[in-house]
């Protein structure tokens, strides 16, 4: 079989007539001369890596989901060749699993005096930030018979950003707003609304709002229009501690609750309200204030990409004191937290008198519907003592949300998937009843 390449390489050097040297040390040592020389004449050739430039450039965010491409740019100053195996380390959590060894490691030339541009293409399977970790270049001669191998530091970090899935559900609660503003055939009246236009009448209508001076004085029926009164202050308080360590379906409870509230924080804005955002669990992780309509959203996202449940009970004392200190005015308060029976009753209610007297406040909480799905099972012994449990679970969680909203409390309980826009429905019907 014919040799090629490397291979027919080694065995021409190593094919050198030993019987001519006799079999001895010094045939030995002969017979290896010419491969010693081949080795060294391919490691001279090789490109030297400590000397090569890098640097990187690309995405500094990315939706967790999505795909992040970040550019190394690889700059050959020596006067040889670079063939080079390259390996652009991060961490493990940057790719989906199986997928680090083909993303990470790539093969490359690059002419001397020249530079060439590769990409890593990273898709982080956690939220955070993702720090470039070491970027390792092996050089080979010619030959490939002799590599030579070293690292460089080129940093470079990648936000990953929650996903907000429930932004499909905006339009829809968009168009429920405008409604509420008036700009449709569809009038909403109650406490705390504001007159805002009159228009001519709709088939539809409601004939309590026909202004009849206004309607004696054209040929046309006219009537009023109202909307909702605007600029009030809302915050939300994420609460991350242990409760919202468990996982329902593939994610942790804290992970439906942020997008939940930002579908929250996206219409709000919208309708012209202020939004700010606590996250609390023993102390302030993190805080956003202030921000402009168009500022708000952007900044939601980032505050929360580096939030991460933590493994200790709420304070529900220091939090209930800390969004006192942050709404010194009336406010819609929106905690979203646990509805377990215990950590409510225990240290929830006994401070939930300070929030209620002077703001209004609605809760809303991540239902698992694993449970729900165990209420219902009847296959075998086993699945009814675990429907049996399902349901005595969901009785306790109605029982607190009762008791919480003979408090004054608004709750909104839902699955991962219907928590958000359960929310917005929420906040839009306090809004249309004046509430805010």
């Amino acid at each position: 079989m014919a040799l090629t390449g490397r291979a027919a390489l080694l065995a021409a050097l190593g094919a050198l007539p030993v019987g001519i040297w006799g079999p001895s040390w010094t045939g030995i040592l002969a017979v290896n001369v010419p491969l010693a020389l081949a080795c060294a004449c391919d490691a001279a050739l090789a490109a030297p890596v400590r000397r090569l430039g890098l640097t990187r450039s690309g995405d500094t965010s990315v939706r967790l989901g999505e795909s992040a491409d970040v550019t190394l740019t690889v700059t050959n100053p020596s006067g040889r060749p670079l063939r080079a195996h390259l390996r652009d380390a991060w961490p493990p959590s940057s790719w989906e699993p199986g997928t680090e060894v083909e993303a990470s490691r790539h093969r490359l030339t690059v002419p001397a005096g020249e530079r060439r541009r590769l990409t890593t293409r990273l898709r982080p399977t956690r939220r955070g930030d993702r720090q470039a970790d070491r970027v390792t270049i092996r050089s080979f001669g010619p030959l490939g018979l002799f590599s030579r191998q070293g690292s460089h530091e080129v940093p470079w970090a990648v936000r990953v950003l929650p996903p907000f899935t429930s932004r499909k559900h905006l339009p829809s609660k968009l168009a429920r707003l405008r409604e509420l503003d008036g700009r449709t055939s569809v009038l909403t009246r109650g406490e705390g609304t504001e007159f805002d236009s009159l228009r001519e009448y709709v088939p539809g209508d409601d004939t309590r709002s026909i202004d009849w001076r206004a309607t004696a004085r054209r040929s046309t029926v006219a009537v009023r229009t109202w909307r909702p009164e605007r600029d009030r202050h809302i915050l939300l308080v994420l609460d991350t501690g242990r409760t919202s360590a468990g996982r329902v379906g593939d994610a942790p409870r804290l992970d439906a609750s942020m997008d939940a509230a930002l579908l929250l924080a996206a219409l709000a804005s919208r309708a012209g309200d202020r939004v700010d955002l606590l996250a609390y669990d023993r102390r302030v992780r993190a805080l956003v204030q202030g921000r402009a309509a168009g500022d708000v959203l952007p900044s939601l996202v980032d505050a929360m990409a580096g939030l991460e449940p933590e493994l200790v009970e709420t304070d529900s004392r220091g939090l209930t004191a800390t969004a006192l200190r942050t709404t010194p005015r009336r406010s819609l308060i929106v905690l979203l937290t646990t509805l377990d029976a215990a950590p409510v009753e225990e240290d929830l209610l006994p401070v939930l008198a300070g929030l209620t007297q002077r703001h209004t406040v609605l809760l809303a909480s991540v239902a698992d519907p694993h449970v729900a799905r165990m209420a219902k099972a009847r296959g075998d012994v086993d699945a009814v003592y675990e429907a049996a449990s399902a349901a005595q679970a969901e009785a306790e969680r109605r029982r607190t949300a009762e008791t919480l909203r003979r408090r004054g409390v608004t709750v909104v309980d839902a699955t991962p998937d219907d928590l958000a826009p359960a929310l917005a429905d929420a906040y839009l019907a306090l809004k249309s009843a004046g509430r805010l």
